[in-house]
């Protein structure tokens, strides 16, 4: 089982940008795919990006393309999340997971969430 803590979030103007951060605890981290979704007030949790477990393949929500970077260090159990170029509309609660290993962007596919970190762009 893997326990995922997020960080790196804070209050940016917009086409600034931020470094999130997921640290996991487990001896099995290597082994899972992770993803970044993210959850605006009153809106659904929402895919953002996803890496597989090698680290040889990411996916992006087409919102996000070209302006994120998913990238992971199995060797210090981490998985980040670069944020460039803001936008307000990427204002939300930033979760990272684990698993999804059989829809790589699916919320549902995913077994393990962290608690968020909170990711707001003023205009």
């Amino acid at each position: 089982q893997v326990q995922l803590v997020e960080s790196g979030g804070g209050l940016v103007q917009a086409g600034g940008s931020l470094r999130l951060s997921c640290a996991a605890s487990g001896r099995t981290f290597s082994n899972y795919h992770m993803g970044w979704f993210r959850q605006a007030p009153g809106k659904e949790r929402a895919f953002v990006a996803a890496i597989t477990w090698r680290g040889d393949s990411t996916y992006y929500a087409d919102s996000v393309k070209g302006r994120f970077t998913i990238s992971r260090d199995n060797t210090k159990n981490t998985v980040y999340l670069q944020l460039s170029g803001l936008k307000p509309e990427d204002t939300a609660v930033y979760y990272c997971a684990a698993d999804g290993r059989y829809n790589i962007r699916a919320t549902g596919d995913y077994a393990y969430w962290g608690q968020g970190t909170q990711v707001t762009v003023s205009s």
